[in-house]
């Protein structure tokens, strides 16, 4: 008999796996989770134009505006709808939300 082949080394082997898959997930969800917390709503806005998404802004004064998202500055993002460019302050902006459009 083959010695790597002895039952209990499969199933040791197979717990391994297991093992290292759960700790692997559970790292990419420590990591992902990291990401959120560090990240800023100017770094959500650039991931935003990266995919090309659309989103709606909401201000401090109550105000939205819907668009996707076409270019972020180092303190503004320009949102793009029916050829129109709206100009919004990234310091005003109080919620970004993605949309379907």
């Amino acid at each position: 008999m083959d010695p790597l082949r002895h039952p209990d080394l499969i199933e040791i082997s197979r717990r391994l796996r297991l093992q290292l898959t759960q700790v692997l997930e559970a790292e990419q969800e420590a990591a992902a989770i990291t990401l959120r917390r560090r990240s800023t709503i100017r770094d959500r806005l650039l991931d935003a134009e990266d995919r090309g998404e659309s989103v709606r802004v909401t201000c401090v004064d109550g105000g939205t505006r819907t668009g996707r998202v076409g270019a972020v500055g180092v303190d503004h993002v320009v949102l793009e709808r029916n050829s129109e460019e709206a100009y919004v302050t990234i310091a005003h902006i109080v919620v970004v939300e993605a949309t379907n459009r």
